[in-house]
Order: C-alpha cells, then sequence, then structure tokens
C-alpha cells in the first residue's frame, strides 16, 4: 500500500545555499505528493558568550525571533511561487542531538541535506553527515548548491551502475513519469562481460547508456557526462550487497557525492555500504 504523502525532512544551516536546497526539495514534493518541514538548529554558544543568565535569556528571546523571521524570509517567497505549503521549526542546543531527536519524534520518509561549494561535504558539519548517513533508514538526497532541481520543470534524471537497485523506492514511478526521457545511466566495468549483462538488465527502461572503463578517473568522467547531458538528479543505490558484481567503486559515499556535481538521491540501506 504506497503512502499518501511522503515526510520530507529539509536540514538547513541558513547558509546561503538554502534558497536552492529548499527548491530542490520542492521540485522532490511535488513530484512524489511529499510534505516539507525544514529544521534549523543553532548552538548557544553562537549566541550568547559570557553573559550573566538575566542577560542571555534577553538575547536568546531576541535571537529566537530574528531567527523566526530569517527563515520565514526564505520559505514564504518559495511557497507561495509553487503552491505548497511548507512547515518549518529550529532549536537552539548541541546541533547533532537535535537533530537526532527531531528525526525520532518526527519519522521522516526522506532527508534533504544541502552540499556546499567546497571539496568536503558540509551542511551542519561532516560529522552530521556521518550520522545521518549511517544511522537514517531512509532515502537521503544530497542537492547540489548550484544543479538545482526547478519545481514544475521536468526531471533529468540519472542513474548510477543499475537502474533496478537504484528505484527500489515506493516513490520510483513517480520519478520516472515526471523524467525527461530517455533516462540516462553512467556504468563502471570492469570487461566486456559486464556490459553485456548491463545492456540486458536495462530492456524495460527507456534509457541511454554511458559506459567507463573502472579506474581513478572514472569518478571524474562521469561527473563531466553528468553536466554535458544536464542530468540533474542521480540515483544510486547505497546497498553493497544490491551493486557489488558491477560497482568496483572504492570511495566512500560521502567522496562519492563530492566529486559528483549534481543533486544525489541515495537509495537502498546504509548499513551494507557505511563502515
Amino acid at each position: 500500500m504506497k503512502k499518501n504523502k511522503y515526510k520530507i525532512l529539509v536540514l538547513s544551516d541558513m547558509k546561503k545555499s538554502t534558497s536552492t536546497v529548499l527548491k530542490s526539495a520542492v521540485s522532490l514534493a511535488k513530484m512524489i505528493n511529499g510534505d516539507i518541514q525544514m529544521f534549523y538548529v543553532r548552538k548557544p554558544t553562537d549566541i550568547v558568550a559570557k553573559e550573566n543568565q538575566l542577560s542571555a535569556m534577553r538575547t536568546i528571546n531576541k535571537e529566537y525571533h530574528k531567527t523566526e523571521k530569517q527563515i520565514q524570509d526564505i520559505i514564504e517567497p518559495i511557497s507561495n511561487e509553487y503552491g505548497l505549503n511548507i512547515q518549518s521549526s529550529f532549536s537552539f542546543g548541541n546541533v547533532k542531538d537535535e537533530i537526532l531527536l527531531y528525526i525520532k519524534e518526527h519519522k521522516p520518509d526522506i532527508i534533504v541535506l544541502g552540499k556546499r561549494k567546497s571539496k568536503t561535504l558540509n551542511i551542519i558539519g561532516d560529522r552530521v553527515t556521518d550520522v545521518i548517513l549511517k544511522t537514517f533508514e531512509g532515502v537521503i538526497m544530497i542537492a547540489d548548491s548550484k544543479n538545482a532541481l526547478e519545481p514544475n520543470d521536468a526531471l533529468s534524471l540519472g542513474v548510477l551502475n543499475n537502474v533496478k537497485n537504484a528505484f527500489n523506492v515506493d516513490f520510483a514511478e513517480n520519478l520516472i513519469v515526471n523524467a525527461q526521457k530517455p533516462l540516462k545511466s553512467f556504468k563502471i566495468i570492469k570487461n566486456s562481460t559486464d556490459l553485456k549483462e548491463t545492456k540486458s538488465s536495462l530492456s524495460e527502461i527507456d534509457t541511454l547508456e554511458y559506459v567507463f572503463e573502472s579506474n581513478d578517473n572514472a569518478l571524474n568522467n562521469i561527473s563531466k557526462y553528468l553536466v554535458k547531458s544536464r542530468v540533474n538528479l542521480l540515483c544510486l543505490n547505497r546497498d553493497k550487497q544490491q551493486t557489488r558484481k558491477t560497482e568496483p567503486l572504492n570511495s566512500s559515499i560521502k567522496d562519492l557525492v563530492n566529486k559528483l556535481n549534481v543533486s544525489v538521491l541515495l537509495t537502498g540501506t546504509q548499513h551494507q555500504i557505511i563502515r
């Protein structure tokens, strides 16, 4: 039985890329019938330093209203433009602990994180990103700050290594229906035997296939072709047991995402691939 609404949680750091990340989340929500909740955590040490208790309380109260307005200033234009209600909440406290508590209480189906322009993947600190990748059982989307998903536009969808395994989510049909045809498949192979097996497995879906030899430059080459073919969402199954025959990748998920200049949708269970 399909869910009526998918719960999409956008974890924000309130940086410049927040609007872009939120637009990608809106695009996903409109395709799969999802509700969006944006959550932001701010450390108390960023607000108050060495102040007495009364002064600290006044400062926190002032920052509370300031933060609330900042969030609404980001959300309202996007919500109004695309006709989608976006809920929001925030808290002051330990960033990692507050996020894990929120996830436990609200049980989102999908978590959307933003990717920084720097070489390291960092939304609210690498440690938080690592925790999400290791512990969250649902789908994770790492939204690129430049190559965003545009709400109401046809999705340019790509798949890394295996179409069927990458689409092991309930809303796969929604993505395919909303995607430009053909889909783009990017495959890293060891030998010609793998290539024959791959072509057979894609016969049921209209797919344009790009095949790359397994070497140190494979991911860099794929990244270039992703941009060249205008893909804005790449699906990747992170269950290594499902993809070990056709996925000679030594990179961690985080390193892999850093090398790809598109938004990435991670499906599968994290326990099989994150060490």
